[in-house]
């Protein structure tokens, strides 16, 4: 069985994981958070994307396609107001999964629905940092 490469691309504002809002976000840095999850899922090879701009998040998500068996993909706010990125992961032939690391149906109203995540093969939300975990684990 050959290895499979995953990408984790992070939308807005989450290179601030650890140092915003930490009652949501928890204190731990995502690279940190990363490096831990590289050494529990050695079987994967997992890659890591963040941008806070709506085009490089699509040009990454095109490039995946080509490159890599799957994509964990974080749009922050992206999710609720995206069609561009929504019509990128459509366009794909490769399973993407949406994840979220607060429960986004606790949260505003607004948040209740991203236009992302009818064109993925499922999504995740609400278990902090382990919603990462939990997405890793289908590829696993």
């Amino acid at each position: 069985m050959s290895t499979k490469k995953v990408i984790i691309i992070n939308g807005p504002n989450l290179n601030l994981i650890g140092k915003r809002e930490r009652t949501i976000y928890g204190e731990l840095s995502f690279e940190e958070y990363l490096n831990t999850v590289k050494l529990k899922y050695t079987n994967l090879e997992i890659h890591y994307f963040q941008s806070n701009d709506e085009g490089e998040i699509i040009q990454k998500i095109h490039s995946a396609n080509e490159n890599f068996d799957g994509i964990i993909i974080n749009p922050g706010a992206y999710g609720h107001t995206s069609l561009a990125i929504a019509d990128a992961v459509a366009a794909i032939q490769i399973v993407c999964i949406e994840v979220h690391i607060s429960n986004i149906y606790a949260r505003e109203n607004f948040r209740h629905y991203t236009l992302i995540s009818a064109k993925c093969k499922g999504s995740i939300s609400g278990f902090g940092l382990q919603s990462y975990e939990l997405a890793l684990n289908y590829f696993n």
